[in-house]
Order: C-alpha cells, then structure tokens, then sequence
C-alpha cells in the first residue's frame, strides 16, 4: 500500500515530479551501477557449469532529487537471485555465457509534504544475459591447462555484453516496480593482472544504456548512460578459496520525465568485501557486503548478501 495524498496541498506538478523522483532512485533502476562482482573474467575449463542461489538484502535511505519534498526514504529490501553459468569456447578462447533471473520484495517507506509515503511490493526481477570473453591471457583449456594458469597466474583481458530485458513485474499506474519496462545493455572491458601468485587486482569499465520507459504513469522516462568501474583486489588461499576488497564509481543516469529533467546525477562510490570458502567438492558459500562511501545521488546504503555455489563438469 502506498499513501500519497498531501492533504490540502493544490502544488499537482510539484508532486507529480516528487512522485517521480522517488519512483526513479529506488529499486532495480538505482541498483543496476552498483554491483561488485570479483573475478568476472577468471576464467575455467572449457564445459565448467556454475549453479548460483544467492539472498541479499538492502537497507538504508536512499537519496532523492534534492529539489523535492521527497524526504527521509528509508528502503528495506530482499532479493533472491538464481544464476546459471557455462564455460564454452569461441574462437579458441575462454567464453562464458550466464543467465540469471533475480525476485525482490520489501518495502520503501518516505515523506511527501510531511505525509508518509509507503510501497511494500514484491515479484519476479528482469531478466539478465551476459556473455563475456577472454581476449588475452586464457585460450579455450581442459583441466591440466586451468591448473597450469592457476599456478602460474598471467594477465588476462576480456570484454562482455550483459543484457537486461523488460521481463520483471510492471504496473504502469504503480510509483515503485520491481521490474524497469525498459531495455538496458552494459558493454564492458575487464583486466586481471596478478602481481603475486595469489594476488591479483581486477579492473573493470563498462557504460549502462537504456531504452525509454515509454508508459511511466502516463509519462516517459529517460535516462542517461551511467559510466560504471570498478576495481578488485582479491587474495587467493587456495583452489576456491579467496577474499576481494571491491570498491566501484559510478556517474550519469540522469532522468527526465516527459521533458522535465531531475537534479539526480549520479556520482557515487561503494566499497565492500567478498570471501568465498569451498566446504566440500563443487560446492562452497559465498558472503559479501557494501556500502555507499561518496552518495552525490542514490547509493546511500547497506548491501547483505549470501549465495551457495555448485560447480561441476
């Protein structure tokens, strides 16, 4: 349920345009820049098959257009996420293809011409595919050759495309979705350079592009491509067993709503951690956490997340 009326207040622009900005920063769309995810381009032997299952939770207030009565935002929210990963070989190199199909649910609550303000929502997310490909440093390998590079780390650089499609839960009379109506693809390029055998440091730059929302209560939202990098130092203990500090910037995404553009540019950065520990053969659990450090628009909260991993040929 969610309240909006501000009693007798006769401002209607002024609160379409606050609805607006607290329906643009909250949820999938202001999410979409602030992933971390270490070891994107490690690559496996050819035929490896990943099952992930992960739970994330997220908390904290979420910083709206700075020009609107939207005040307060407090969001809690929990995410279930499937991924499926296969290694393959294109070109004779390293390839993977992942697929993944992610649920949220959890409410946002805020203030409107001090009036509260409440979404509590949950359903099935955009579905998401990602191809990438190791350009140097990892030709297509059988086991004894993953081995070899694992032993002997070398620097690999690798480019992928992840596609968002419109398929996630949308109502168009509805201020906060799960799912976005819109299309997003993120090219991106990453590099791996190890320094020590069981060092290794990750970067990643890529750009977010968007398709219009073309039924957004009635109206049209844009927004700009968000520039996303993001840098991960990552310790290796042993096969599968390895921690990263992650840290990410982002900038853009600016939206407007039929014309009328918002004071929601984005530049933020997060910082975080993640360790993986394998339990036993082809299975392991995963934790991570983050949170906003630099929150010029959005991004000012807490990211809990843990996921089993299954592995296996």
């Amino acid at each position: 349920m969610i309240s909006t009326e501000p009693g007798n207040h006769t401002g209607r622009p002024a609160l379409g345009l606050a609805l607006a900005a607290l329906a643009s920063v909250l949820w999938p769309p202001a999410a979409l820049a602030q992933e971390l995810a270490p070891r994107a381009y490690w690559p496996a032997p050819n035929g490896t098959k990943v099952a992930n299952f992960a739970y994330q939770f997220s908390v904290g207030d979420v910083i709206t257009d700075p020009s609107l009565p939207v005040v307060g935002v407090d969001s809690r929210i929990h995410g279930f996420q499937f991924s499926y990963q296969q290694t393959v070989s294109l070109l004779g190199r390293t390839a993977s293809l992942q697929f993944t199909l992610p649920y949220s649910g959890g409410t946002t609550d805020g203030e409107l011409f001090d009036q509260p303000v409440r979404r509590s929502l949950s359903a099935i997310g955009d579905v998401r595919l990602r191809l990438a490909v190791n350009l140097l440093g990892a030709p297509t390998m059988d086991v004894a050759a993953f081995q070899q590079l694992r032993a002997a780390p070398r620097t690999v650089v690798g480019v992928s495309l992840l596609v968002q499609a419109p398929t996630g839960g949308y109502e168009s009379d509805k201020l906060l979705n799960v799912g976005t109506n819109r299309w997003g693809w993120k090219p991106a390029v990453g590099v791996i350079w190890p320094f020590f055998p069981t060092w290794m440091l990750e970067a990643d730059v890529g750009v977010w592009l968007f398709t219009d929302n073309d039924d957004f209560l009635g109206m049209t939202r844009e927004q700009a491509p968000i520039v996303s990098t993001e840098f991960h130092l990552i310790k290796r203990f042993r096969p599968g067993f390895w921690a990263a500090l992650d840290v990410t910037y982002y900038a853009g995404g600016r939206t407007s709503v039929d014309g009328n553009r918002l004071a929601d540019l984005q530049r933020n950065a997060r910082i975080g951690g993640t360790l993986t520990f394998p339990f036993k053969q082809g299975h392991a659990i995963r934790g991570s956490y983050s949170t906003g450090v630099v929150t010029a628009s959005g991004g000012d909260f807490q990211i809990f997340a843990a996921s089993y991993v299954y592995i296996w040929r």
